[in-house]
């Protein structure tokens, strides 16, 4: 069972209330750079990223920079991270493509960020939303586990839960979403132990409900 929308409208107002502006927990200092921290959070916790980002963005703050350090130059700084060998591969393709087809700037549109290596739609959706402030949905593994069981959206792939919650999630709410429905995954609907007694959307959960009228 889904929630209607006026109960949609209030679990953002009350995601809204608690978090207002919420942003990305990925530090970067320029589109490129959180282009770059994007593909490298991929299976990897944003801590563990910034970790080895913030020595690297030192050094390599575009794509020409990124490309001089070559593999043998950025694997130190990423070799803490998963897949650090094919992320690195990755990452001097990408920066290869921005500089020949793409002026070296980041790309506004999902089709063209798409074409390049390491980039899938989450991630396309991710540069979208923060820097260019578009109303997309980057359905991660928190998104995937939390919007059906709270009763926001349906589906079983990311694609699926991405387009229910584009459908039924009001407008207004569209361009914040995603950034206080991870958060809410993160912190607080955790897989292993859902703080519920905390959440502040508890009583509106349809998992929460446990069978009583919501």
């Amino acid at each position: 069972m889904l929630l209607n929308t006026a109960q949609i409208t209030q679990i953002m107002e009350r995601l809204k209330a608690a978090n207002p502006n919420p942003k990305s927990e990925l530090e970067y200092v320029n589109p490129y750079t959180l282009l770059v921290a994007v593909v490298l959070s991929a299976q990897a916790t944003d801590k563990s990223v910034n970790l080895a980002t913030r020595s690297l963005f030192k050094v390599a703050d575009t794509p020409q920079k990124m490309l001089a350090l070559g593999m043998d130059g950025l694997i130190p700084y990423i070799k803490s991270i998963g897949l650090y060998k094919s992320k690195a591969a990755h990452i001097l393709q990408l920066s290869q493509k921005l500089i020949d087809d793409f002026d070296s700037q980041v790309p506004d549109t999902r089709e063209e960020l798409m074409t390049l290596a390491g980039v899938g739609r989450k991630t396309a959706n991710v540069v979208l939303n923060v820097i260019f402030h578009k109303p997309t949905m980057p359905v991660d593994t928190h998104l995937l586990r939390i919007c059906p069981k709270i009763g926001l959206a349906e589906g079983t792939t990311p694609e699926q839960v991405e387009q229910s919650l584009l459908e039924r999630i009001p407008q207004k709410y569209l361009q914040d979403a995603h950034h206080w429905l991870l958060l809410h995954g993160r912190y607080v609907c955790t897989a292993r132990n859902p703080r519920c007694n905390e959440c502040i959307i508890a009583d509106i959960c349809k998992e929460n409900a446990n069978g009583r009228s919501i």
